[in-house]
């Protein structure tokens, strides 16, 4: 059973992995994003200095233990017994969209909230909400965040 949760996990991080780094987009060199903060690679913010340039291959690297990261702190935020339920297109949406806001933001949500009161549906439709930088509506996150909704309901129908 233990070894099956462990690939189960394996498996929607690397799905995520797969999902996120499209909508990220890649670039090697550190540059401001829409907010103004250094980002380099795929969306990478931690550390960033304007100077800072990597290769392809680090930046895949890069984006695989971020998101492993990303998805076991959300996981911590997340009851066992929910997280347990949740099928693995809901958890790649999930962990895509924890990336994108940060795990902070994404512990405290309601999105969060809904979920561990067993409302699995409501916490998928949270997701449209969450499609504004530094105050104003990005079409880039509208659509990445439909994108996600649609994810998340696929193993909830």
């Amino acid at each position: 059973m233990q070894k099956r949760v462990l690939a189960g996990a394996a498996a929607a991080i690397a799905a995520a992995v797969s999902f996120i780094a499209p909508w990220e987009g890649l670039r090697t060199d550190a540059y401001r994003d829409i907010v103004g903060v250094w980002t380099v690679c795929y969306g990478e913010t931690n550390g960033v200095v304007p100077d800072d340039r990597h290769s392809k291959d680090q930046c895949d690297q890069m984006l695989a233990v971020q998101v492993k990261a990303y998805a076991d702190r959300l996981n911590r935020c997340i009851d066992d017994g929910i997280e347990a339920r949740m099928p693995q297109s809901m958890k790649v949406a999930l962990y895509s969209w924890a990336y994108n806001v940060g795990i902070s933001a994404a512990c405290g949500s309601t999105l969060v909230r809904k979920a561990n009161a067993g409302d699995l549906t409501g916490a998928c439709k949270e997701l449209p909400r969450w499609n504004r930088a530094g105050g104003r509506v990005v079409p880039g996150l509208s659509n990445r965040r439909a994108e996600e909704y649609r994810l998340c309901m696929t193993g909830l129908r």
